[in-house]
């Protein structure tokens, strides 16, 4: 759920700016009334300073988030809209801890296979009663329904948020710093060859051996299985509630722009489609953050599943 970034890699001045020009382009014609599904973590951290900017262009903000966060915390830039969810605050933080625990430690690939795999599984599990809690919640439907917003920014990690604008017929804003098992590149379309892209949990550069080219073979069936069964039951859940057959890649592939959160300075060179834009370093354009943020934006860019 929470990613950061590369030691002693500050975020040029330049970079929260020019996001924040793509994002207001819509304020030249009108304000307009945007929908929010974020992530918490430090994937909120970065978005919280998009929304703010866009509330001084005028923009009208709601933000739905679960009633147990992190960070999202009521703001005079949004309106935030909460619904329960059966867990506590205390119950997310260790959530949290145990899964980041989880994504940095190092060991023999099977003995990491299997712990991504229940990792996964967990944090899959939370993800789809937290998004289900959602969706029952009649009365806030309702109010989305009726709110007639012109676009919905979300994090695609959570994919609850995918789920929504499809239901709501909305174009999408994806601001992320990844998908786990690199759906968000079959999503767009973008080339990623074996030879080149190591994958999640190889530990390799982008260059490779030919005995690591062929273990990172492996590495991508590894990680087909560990995403089918992360994202069945939210593919299943998403299927019922728009009432047809939906996959997620299905719901990925709707995404009208894709802020990429990542830098070539930090990340390996990769090709971005047209709608893919690359804002690497706006998570940290917060002066001040304290303690548990900081140690969550330096997460940010070495957290396997983003």
């Amino acid at each position: 759920m929470c990613a950061g970034m590369a030691p002693g890699l500050g975020a040029p001045p330049a970079v929260p700016a020019r996001l924040v020009v793509l994002l207001s382009l819509l304020g030249l014609a009108a304000a307009g009334k945007l929908l929010v599904v974020p992530a918490d973590g430090s994937h909120w951290l970065s978005m919280r300073e998009v929304l703010d900017v866009l509330h001084q262009k005028g923009h009208e903000i709601v933000v739905v988030a679960p009633a147990a966060t992190l960070y999202i915390k009521p703001s005079k830039s949004y309106e935030l809209k909460s619904y329960a969810v059966p867990l506590t605050l205390e119950g997310v933080k260790k959530e949290l801890g145990a899964f980041l625990q989880m994504s940095f430690e190092e060991g023999f690939f099977l003995t990491r296979f299997f712990k991504a795999y229940e990792g996964l599984k967990r944090l899959g599990e939370l993800t789809v009663h937290g998004c289900e809690c959602l969706l029952k919640d009649q009365e806030l439907i309702r109010y989305l329904e009726e709110s007639k917003f012109d676009a919905l920014l979300t994090d695609p990690v959570s994919l609850c948020g995918l789920i929504l604008a499809e239901h709501l017929s909305l174009p999408s804003v994806y601001f992320l710093r990844g998908v786990p098992c690199g759906l968000d590149f079959e999503a767009t379309q973008c080339p990623r060859p074996l030879s080149y892209v190591p994958r999640d949990l190889s530990q390799h550069t982008d260059h490779m051996t030919f005995l690591q080219r062929v273990e990172n073979l492996l590495y991508e069936i590894s990680n087909y299985f560990l995403c089918d069964f992360g994202f069945q039951s939210l593919a299943k859940l998403a299927s019922e509630f728009l009432h047809r057959e939906v996959t997620v890649l299905d719901l990925l592939r709707r995404g009208s722009v894709w802020l990429l959160r990542a830098e070539f300075v930090m990340d390996y060179p990769r090709p971005l489609m047209p709608n893919i834009i690359p804002i690497g370093g706006v998570h940290c354009a917060h002066k001040k953050l304290t303690q548990g943020e900081v140690l969550c934006c330096r997460e940010e860019s070495s957290c396997p599943f983003g």
